[in-house]
C-alpha cells in the first residue's frame, strides 16, 4: 500500500480549499500558540492523525490489557488534549518503509503450545485477518503517515505530548490485522529511537507487556518491527527494565525459535539484532538475561544460523542475505569475548570450519568490487568480522595454528584479507596476529621443497598488498593512540617470518 505523505495531504487540501485542522467532523485541535515544540508540520495536523487513530470502543468486543485489566468501554475517554512534561530532543531517525503483510516462513510447523507452559492461551492479543475494510484501509494510511512522521525528533515528541502511545495501546488491546499491528510497532520503533522518549514509552502502563507480547505473532513483518522495537530499547537509558520483562524463558526461548524457523533474510537480521543487542548490553541486563540464553543453546543456534547462511552465500549469492549473515557474524564476535562464556564458541570445530570457509571465500574481491560500485561492502564486512572471530578463537587454542598453516587457500585467503581490514584497527590487529601465529608454525626444515615453493608463491602474491599496508600503516607505529605490546609485535613477528 503506498504510503501518503503530508505533503501530498498538504496538496489535497489545497485543492479542496480546505485548511489542515482536518475534516469539520473532528474535534478542533488548540491553537499554534499553545505548542512548545517547533514541527514542519502543522501540529493540529498531527493531532488530527492520532484522533483518526483512535479504536472504536462502542463495539461489544471483550478485551483485557496486559496486566488483566479491561480496556476503556463507552463511557471512557482519551483526553488528546492532556498535558505532560516536555523533555529536550536528542536524536533523528530514519523512517520505516511501507509493507504488505505475510505470513511467517518457517522450516517446520510451528505451535505454541508445543514449548510454552499452556499459559500463552490467556494472550491478551489475538491477531485476525480478516478481510480489510474501508475502515480499516483508512486507519492503515493515516497511521503510515505518522509511522514516518515519527522518525523526525520533534514530529514525535509532539506525537507522544499529545498521547499517541495511549492510542496506539488502545488499539493493540483489541482484535486487529497484522497489518495494524505492525504500523503500531513501526510507529513505536521510530519514537523508540528518540532517546528522550524512551521513559515515556516504559511509563505507559501495559504497553511494555504488550509489546513483548507481539513476538508470539505468526506474521514476518510484525515481527520485524517487534523485534526492531525490543532491540532499540535494549539499547536505551531504560534497557534494564525491558531486560526484566524479556527474562522469563518462554519469551527467550521464542526468540531463538524464531531465528531457528524463520526463513526471511531480513527476519533473521532483525532477530539476531535483538540476541546482539543482548549480548553487548549493560553489565545488568548482561547477568539476567545472558544465563538463560547459554542454557537455552545461544551459541548452537548461532552457529547453525551461520552454516545456513554460509550455504546460500556460496552457492545462491543473495544480496538480501548478506546483512543477515554479518550480523550472525558480530553476535558470534560478541559471544567469544564473554570471558563465561567463551569457550562455548571456541572450542565448536564446526565454527572454526565455517570461518576459514569464508576466509577462503574465493571471489570476495569481486563480490566487494560490485557491491561498492552500489555503496555497500556487507561480504567484505563480513569477512573482516570473520578474522577477528578467528583470532578470538586462535587466543584460547594456540594448536590451532599448527593445523591451519598447512592449508595454503586459507592462508591466500587471509592475506587477501588485507585490503579489507586496512582501516578498522581492531580487525587489521587481529589479522597480523593471525599470521604471525601461523608463520611461526611453520617448520621450513620439515617441509618438502615443492610444498615450500608453494608457501613462498603464495606469500609472494600477497607482497604489494602487505607493502601497501605497512606503508600506509607506519605512522601507526609511533602513535600513542595504538595500543602496542601484542599487536606491534604481531606484526614484527609476522614480518620477520615473512622476510625470512
Amino acid at each position: 500500500m503506498a504510503t501518503m505523505t503530508f505533503e501530498d495531504k498538504e496538496e489535497e487540501e489545497e485543492e479542496a480549499g480546505e485548511d489542515h485542522h482536518g475534516p469539520s467532523h473532528h474535534p478542533p485541535a488548540p491553537p499554534d500558540e499553545l505548542f512548545d515544540i517547533a514541527t514542519s508540520v502543522d501540529p493540529s495536523y498531527i493531532i488530527s492523525l492520532i484522533r483518526k487513530l483512535l479504536p472504536n470502543v462502542k463495539n461489544d468486543h471483550n478485551f483485557c490489557g496486559a496486566d488483566g485489566d479491561s480496556a476503556p468501554n463507552e463511557g471512557s475517554k482519551i483526553d488528546l488534549m492532556g498535558e505532560s512534561a516536555s523533555s529536550s530532543p536528542k536524536d533523528r531517525v530514519r523512517g520505516s518503509p511501507d509493507h504488505n503483510s505475510e505470513a511467517m516462513d518457517v522450516v517446520n510447523g510451528f505451535e505454541k503450545s508445543s514449548y510454552q507452559d499452556g499459559d500463552d492461551e490467556n494472550l491478551c492479543r489475538k491477531v485476525e485477518q480478516p478481510g480489510v475494510s474501508a475502515g480499516e484501509e483508512v486507519w492503515e494510511e493515516y497511521g503510515c503517515v505518522l509511522w514516518d512522521l515519527a522518525a523526525s525528533r520533534n514530529h514525535a515528541e509532539l506525537m507522544v505530548e499529545n498521547l499517541v502511545l495511549e492510542v496506539l495501546l488502545a488499539n493493540l488491546m483489541i482484535p486487529q490485522t497484522v497489518r495494524v499491528a505492525e504500523i503500531i510497532l513501526g510507529i513505536i520503533g521510530n519514537l523508540a529511537c528518540h532517546e528522550v522518549l524512551m521513559q515515556r514509552i516504559v511509563s505507559t502502563q501495559g504497553l511494555n507487556e504488550i509489546i513483548v507480547d507481539q513476538l508470539f505473532l505468526d506474521d514476518t513483518q510484525c515481527l520485524i518491527e517487534a523485534c526492531r522495537l525490543l532491540t532499540l530499547c535494549l539499547q536505551g537509558s531504560e534497557c534494564i527494565i525491558w531486560a526484566e520483562k524479556l527474562q522469563s524463558e518462554h519469551i527467550l526461548q521464542r526468540v531463538l525459535w524464531i531465528a531457528e524457523n524463520t526463513l526471511n533474510p531480513q527476519l533473521i537480521e532483525k532477530n539476531v539484532g535483538l540476541l546482539l543487542a543482548i549480548l553487548e548490553s549493560r553489565p545488568e541486563v548482561a547477568r539476567a538475561l545472558h544465563p538463560p540464553l547459554m542454557k537455552l543453546g545461544l551459541p548452537s543456534v548461532l552457529i547453525d544460523l551461520l552454516a545456513f547462511e554460509m550455504n546460500k552465500l556460496l552457492h545462491e549469492r543473495i544480496p538480501e542475505r548478506y546483512p543477515a549473515l554479518e550480523v550472525i557474524l558480530r553476535s558470534i564476535e560478541a559471544l567469544s569475548v564473554l570471558d563465561s562464556y567463551s569457550q562455548e564458541i571456541t572450542l565448536n570445530k564446526k565454527l572454526l570450519q565455517l570461518v576459514c570457509d569464508l576466509i577462503k571465500f574465493p571471489d570476495k574481491v569481486e563480490v566487494r568490487s560490485s557491491l561498492l560500485r552500489n555503496g555497500n561492502a556487507v561480504v567484505a564486512n563480513s569477512c573482516v568480522t570473520a578474522v577477528v572471530v578467528l583470532a578470538n578463537i586462535l587466543s584460547d587454542i594456540d594448536d590451532l595454528a599448527s593445523e591451519i598453516s598447512q592449508d595454503l587457500p586459507f592462508i591466500q585467503g587471509l592475506l587477501e584479507m588485507i585490503p579489507f581490514a586496512s582501516d578498522d584497527l581492531e580487525a587489521r590487529s587481529a589479522l597480523w596476529s593471525i599470521v604471525a601465529r601461523i608463520l611461526v608454525k611453520v617448520q621450513e626444515d620439515e617441509m618438502r621443497q615443492s610444498s615450500l615453493h608453494q608457501y613462498v608463491s603464495v606469500l609472494v602474491s600477497s607482497s604489494d598488498m602487505i607493502e601497501d599496508d605497512l606503508l600506509d600503516h607506519q605512522l601507526d607505529e609511533t602513535s600513542h593512540r595504538i595500543p602496542c605490546g601484542f599487536k606491534r609485535s604481531a606484526r614484527v613477528t609476522a614480518v620477520s617470518s615473512l622476510t625470512c
